[in-house]
């Protein structure tokens, strides 16, 4: 009998360590966003609309870029600046562009910081650790490659990660707005009614950052 409680206890032994271990070792954190990547999005909110968003992210030139395609409708092309400063222009005939000004700038790779861990959960397939940040985000990020995979915010939209190319860095003649973006009379403030627009969900992600 002893020697098959020692046995027992060998076996188990391990179990214990790594169960205690866990007991005592702190929460995930999120994983900083790379200073330049690119990222395809697929997104949907709670009327059903649907988008393809092409995102562009280089920190070190202070820059983020946003290609809206929305389904059998508008291309919408967001570009952002650290200055606060953020251009939302079609190319097509119409020539529409609206120049927006924001407090701040950019989200730092680090934004995320501070994060609520939530555990873990399986989404769109894979094991993801989840947190939130101040009741607006959700954020799943994939517990073997530490890739983003899926972000809810409170609006109801939610984002489903397709592509995640660390370094990709897109060429520079494409930062560059149109000219009737300067032929602007006055830029406007960041604000809209219709929280899943984006320069409203822009403007709710910085402050989640400062928060």
């Amino acid at each position: 009998m002893k020697r098959i409680l020692s046995i027992s206890l060998i076996i188990l032994f391990p179990s214990l360590i790594s169960a205690a271990a866990s007991l005592h070792s702190p929460s995930p954190t999120p994983t900083p966003w790379p200073p330049q990547f690119h990222s395809i999005l697929f997104m949907n909110n709670t009327k059903g609309t649907l988008q393809i968003i092409d995102l562009w992210y280089d920190w070190p030139n202070r820059r983020n870029f946003n290609i809206i395609q929305n389904q059998l409708g508008k291309k919408l092309y967001d570009l952002e600046w650290g200055n606060g400063t953020s251009y939302y222009y079609t190319l097509d005939a119409n020539k529409e562009c609206r120049t927006m000004l924001f407090p701040v700038g950019i989200l730092p790779p680090e934004w995320l910081a501070g994060a609520e861990y939530l555990g873990q959960e399986i989404k769109d397939g894979f094991l993801c650790n989840v947190w939130t940040k101040v009741d607006f985000i959700w954020y799943y990020e994939d517990v073997e490659t530490k890739r983003p995979v899926y972000w809810a915010f409170f609006t109801g939209m939610v984002a489903h990660v397709m592509t995640f190319e660390v370094g990709k860095v897109l060429d520079d003649p494409n930062w560059q707005a149109p000219v009737y973006c300067f032929e602007q009379s006055a830029k406007e403030e960041a604000s809209d009614s219709n929280s899943n627009s984006p320069f409203a969900l822009r403007s709710l992600m910085v402050n989640s950052y400062s928060s």
